[in-house]
């Protein structure tokens, strides 16, 4: 199986806690790093939208954001482990394991908002130069 596909994909952990949160601690790097990349492309991408457009330096504020952003991310997906022993003793060896599609839900939701103010730079870009075409001001 190639890196991406264990990436995504992971084999699921055994049925029994310690083994549960183990396989989540050996994935919080790997999901660290892929929101931390999604977060420095958001903090690039409207730094520099933000002094092209003639406004002052976010630096410090930003980081801030970005601190406590990574702080609540991994708070969240804290989630994950106590969701999946949750319906692992709701459900016991009935249910298949939920680890692996909790892990990619997770993940993807955690990237996808932490690309949100890329998105938001962008159609805020797109209505600038739309309005300006149209001879309106943005105010």
């Amino acid at each position: 199986m190639n890196a991406l596909a264990e990436f995504l994909f992971p084999a699921p952990a055994p049925r029994r806690a310690p083994a549960i949160v183990a396989w989540w601690e050996r994935r919080r790097l790997a999901y660290n790093a892929s929101v931390g990349a999604a977060g420095l492309v958001s903090l690039g991408a409207v730094g520099i939208a933000n002094l092209v457009m003639g406004g002052e330096s976010m630096f410090p504020q930003a980081l801030i954001v970005a601190a406590v952003f990574g702080g609540v991310a991994n708070l969240c997906y804290c989630l994950g482990p106590a969701a999946e022993l949750l319906i692992s003793r709701i459900w016991g060896r009935g249910v298949l394991p939920a680890g692996p599609a909790l892990y990619r839900m997770g993940l993807t939701f955690s990237v996808g908002l932490a690309l949100m103010p890329t998105l938001l730079t962008v159609l805020l870009g797109v209505a600038r130069v739309v309005l300006a075409v149209l001879g309106l001001h943005w105010d």
